[in-house]
């Protein structure tokens, strides 16, 4: 029987996300298990390490909702220098001799809390003129992107040194850490760079799901790696379940709406006994079909 389900990986430092679905690719190969679909619910830079959700069959049909959830990161800026992909990995472009202090810096973050506009860096994956920003970038040209609004929900300052400081933030889709570290260093004066960034949570994963590709692995080996899976729902912690009956689960299925359902407007996972059938829109006493499961 095909895996459908979540493997949150705590992705290491140097490996892309697409690395990272490959090597699940070859775990579940070498566990032998039936060939399966699998996606990733946001990229995450490979100099990022941290929590990537890995969606295995019919949760690859969530993918699309991870992406557009609320992520936290713990980053670390250092002031002094600004490098032109914003990270350790570019050339120095702005020096500064303002270090600031640790007051400085917790002063200034309510500034960037809330809704906020935000240039994203050059170096980065957006499109412009159908070629990818950082592409352009490395190839010398001037990149030209429209600032965005984004929302940081939550950002703290952990800890601070004659170098630089560590921040927490939890913030909506589209935010880039390095933009955030970049604007926070020059409202206080100086110049700065990203070098650590640690994803801690995405959607309704965090690092204390998450395992290493050492444990996968290890999993494989023990053939335990069914244990590594978390369900299909765990994706959905956010959604009330409605239970439905047999019947009307096989018109879900079919994709058809039922109707004389009393729910709550919104979102609902329809489960027929453990099994979740659909992601269902409830509007008045109508329920529509918004994902479908082949469970």
């Amino acid at each position: 029987m095909s895996l459908n389900g979540w493997i949150i990986l705590d992705k290491p430092v140097g490996m892309g996300s697409t690395q990272a679905v490959s090597a699940v690719k070859r775990a579940l190969r070498q566990a032998g298990e039936p060939k399966t679909k699998i996606g990733h619910g946001g990229t995450l830079d490979p100099l990022a390490s941290g929590v990537l959700p890995i969606a295995l069959g019919e949760a690859t049909k969530l993918a699309g909702r991870m992406l557009d959830a609320t992520k936290a990161y713990d980053f670390t800026i250092r002031f002094g220098e600004e490098t032109d992909t914003l990270d350790a990995e570019g050339k120095i472009t702005a020096t500064s001799d303002i270090i600031p202090t640790r007051a400085q810096v917790g002063a200034v973050l309510p500034r960037f809390t809330g809704p906020i506009e935000q240039m994203p860096p050059a170096y980065s994956a957006l499109k412009v003129n159908g070629k990818r920003a950082y592409e352009l970038a490395r190839a010398g040209e001037q990149v030209a992107l429209k600032t965005r609004q984004v929302t940081i929900h939550e950002l703290r300052l952990l800890s601070a040194d004659s170098r630089g400081a560590t921040l927490c933030a939890t913030v909506s889709k589209g935010t880039y850490i390095r933009s955030l570290a970049r604007d926070i260093a020059r409202a206080l004066g100086s110049v700065g760079h990203v070098t650590m960034l640690r994803r801690t949570k995405a959607g309704p994963f965090s690092l204390d799901d998450a395992i290493s590709l050492d444990f996968l692995d290890d999993a494989v080996k023990a053939r335990a790696l069914t244990r590594t899976v978390l369900p299909l729902e765990a994706g959905l912690d956010d959604i009330p379940a409605l239970p439905v009956t047999p019947e009307q689960s096989r018109l879900l299925r079919h994709g058809q709406p039922l109707f004389g359902i009393p729910a709550q407007p919104g979102l609902h996972l329809a489960k027929d006994g453990d099994t979740p059938v659909a992601l269902v829109e409830a509007e008045g006493v109508t329920l529509r079909v918004v994902r479908g499961f082949n469970l």
